[in-house]
């Protein structure tokens, strides 16, 4: 359903200061029953390619996945689309450091009962351990970015850092990177090494 994407521009816009009315009409018209907060659009790409592998179409079934722009919009995106604005069941995932925004923001906005899901650092750092080091280098070739990614381990700064650790700085070096990537690790995971946080989301919405 195209024109969720125009639920969450009014939505976005609404938690900026704008009117709430053109978010109650979308949210009628397109019957959302559940909105799933998220950080950033790297996140809305990996709970996407999930849902498409395992063949929903969470649009269709009144389901959003909304980037805030990071945690700590949580109340404020908690108090327009929870129990004080527009009523809807509200979920999430969020990285562990940023937990507190997410209980704290469904807490004040009272849908502290909702559920949310926490990745050990965050959802790259899940999927890299998923997929291991060497596969998820493998992408990154098929990609055509591994000469980018060597020329990046090499910096000093990295020298002190894992694999592991250094390809998860890596997909945050350019813009546009991380959202590629979301979609590109979850499309190459094996069926049952879905990191727990995403499967847990999926199966919950």
């Amino acid at each position: 359903m195209a024109d969720m994407g125009s639920f969450r521009d009014a939505v976005t816009a609404w938690a900026a200061g704008g009117p709430g009315d053109p978010a109650r009409e979308w949210a009628v018209r397109l019957n959302v029953r559940t909105v799933v907060l998220v950080e950033g659009p790297s996140d809305v790409a990996a709970v996407g390619a999930l849902a498409a592998r395992r063949g929903r179409d969470l649009a269709d079934e009144g389901v959003c996945v909304l980037s805030m722009g990071g945690a700590m919009s949580a109340a404020r995106f908690a108090r327009i689309l929870g129990p004080p604005g527009l009523g809807l069941r509200l979920t999430g995932l969020c990285d562990e450091a940023e937990r507190r925004y997410y209980a704290r923001g469904l807490e004040r906005a009272g849908a502290a009962e909702q559920e949310f899901f926490v990745c050990a650092a965050d959802l790259e750092d899940e999927l890299i351990r998923a997929l291991g080091v060497a596969r998820v280098e493998e992408l990154v070739g098929a990609e055509g970015d591994l000469r980018a990614l060597r020329t990046f381990q090499r910096q000093p700064a990295q020298q002190d850092r894992t694999p592991h650790q250094q390809l998860r700085r890596f997909l945050g070096t350019k813009k546009g990177r991380k959202i590629s990537y979301g979609r590109v690790l979850v499309e190459a995971l094996d069926p049952d090494r879905v990191p727990a946080p995403l499967d847990d989301l999926l199966a919950a919405v």
